[in-house]
């Protein structure tokens, strides 16, 4: 992997809305920690189901988006645990209206929305609902179906059966006509019944279909505030993780282009240091609950999966076409000036300024904020710390001083709001 590009200009905004979300479904797929690329496995048996049904190239592109994203409403690993280990629990209904509520605020997918919205419900309850259309019926009901399919693998697997797929399709179609629309489980009993379906959902085989998937119409994100609405939606996910990591995403970033502008960089600029913070952490998806919410310090070990985190949001971001400078921001959080930081190792000369902002104001949220371990810290405390980390060499010293001259505006940039925008709150 490529260091991070940190003195680039970034042209006019053009990016593949494919490609975000495959990179984006990336950074879902960590809340697995063992259990890695769900998403592209519902995805692919989606796609192949709705193919046997005769529809069209705009309806599996929608299909496959679907069941990439079915889980945005999931950060915490002991949830997904639940949802694979469980065929079926009265609990997962909520992910189902976060996810949904996530969607419903990003407009380029706000369709697929509904879809989310009833992808665990049974068949028998979802085509008497009046007030669910037709089409969003079948599409939710087919994501259901194949979720549980590789819910089913992985259960299986997990018991010692490596090829258990006459049983999966077994158990299916026991459940046709009341967990399972019975046309869409006669699909999927056509379009699997042979072994190369299952062989298909190894982990190079499934990326390799999803990403030469066709894309009708190769819809782009070409506005600040469509990219914005994205990077927000990925910061909730990574935000709910935990009570104590809730609103740090948001508030880095707040603070971050707060600095930013204070610091006289353009507007554009702005905006991109706010989508940087907004998904700084992004790899934090991997870190399982129980570290993220440690009160004891950390071992070797789990200080090893936590430091990951940095190189996962760099890893994931840069592969988005047109993103690549703010992934180096966004990765870099955790450097210093003296070259002691990770993953990197860089030194000063190597940060951008944007990326330094980005570092003081993850430094600054977090002192600020309640963690597991302790109270958060009022203002000018914060701020004794941060003036500590300068003299020691590892913060920018003219960001330091840019908080403060205005600390009671940088503090109140950091803390966290009432309410977050959306209904349902965050994610499980």
């Amino acid at each position: 992997m490529d260091a991070p590009v940190t003195n680039l200009s970034v042209s006019g905004l053009d990016i593949d809305l494919r490609e975000a979300i495959c990179c984006l479904t990336e950074a879902l797929n960590l809340v697995g920690v063992d259990e890695r690329q769900h998403g592209e496995r519902v995805a692919c048996m989606a796609a192949e189901t709705g193919r046997t049904l005769g529809w069209g190239p705009e309806a599996l592109s929608d299909l496959l988006h679907a069941g990439l994203l079915h889980d945005c409403g999931v950060s915490s690993t002991r949830v997904h645990a639940r949802l694979v280990n469980e065929l079926d629990w009265a609990g997962s209904e909520r992910h189902c209206k976060i996810g949904a509520a996530y969607l419903w605020s990003f407009r380029p997918l706000a369709h697929l929305a509904p879809v989310i919205r009833w992808h665990h419900c049974h068949w028998s309850v979802l085509s008497a609902d009046t007030e669910v259309d037709a089409k969003t019926a079948l599409m939710s009901n087919i994501i259901y179906l194949v979720d549980r399919a590789d819910a089913l693998l992985a259960q299986y697997r997990a018991s010692g059966d490596s090829a258990p797929y006459g049983r999966i399709r077994d158990k299916l179609g026991s459940l046709s006509g009341g967990f399972f629309a019975p046309r869409l489980v006669d699909a999927f009993m056509e379009c699997s019944r042979g072994e190369a379906f299952w062989l298909a959902l190894e982990p190079l085989d499934v990326s390799e279909y999803v990403f030469h998937f066709d894309n009708p119409g190769a819809p782009r994100i070409e506005s600040q505030r469509d990219l914005h609405d994205l990077a927000r939606i990925f910061a909730h996910i990574v935000d709910a993780k935990s009570p104590y990591t809730y609103e740090h995403s948001r508030g880095v970033a707040r603070l971050a282009s707060y600095l930013a502008r204070l610091d006289g960089l353009p507007e554009t600029r702005v905006s991109q240091v706010e989508i940087a913070g907004l998904l700084h952490d992004l790899g934090k998806l991997g870190v399982p609950d129980e570290i993220l919410e440690s009160s004891a310090p950390l071992d070797h070990d789990a200080k090893a999966i936590m430091h990951r985190h940095s190189y996962d949001t760099f890893r994931i971001l840069h592969r988005i076409r047109g993103m690549e400078e703010i992934a180096g921001w966004a990765g870099c959080h955790h450097e210093t000036l003296i070259g002691d930081g990770y993953p990197f190792q860089y030194n000063g000369g190597q940060l951008a300024r944007e990326a330094r902002i980005i570092a003081v104001a993850d430094v600054f949220q977090a002192l600020a904020q309640d963690r597991p371990y302790r109270k958060g810290m009022l203002a000018q405390d914060v701020l004794s710390i941060l003036v500590k980390m300068r003299d020691d060499g590892k913060l920018d010293g003219e960001v330091v001083a840019l908080v403060a001259g205005d600390l009671e505006a940088c503090y109140e940039a950091a803390m966290p709001k009432e309410g977050n925008g959306l209904p349902w709150g965050g994610a499980e």
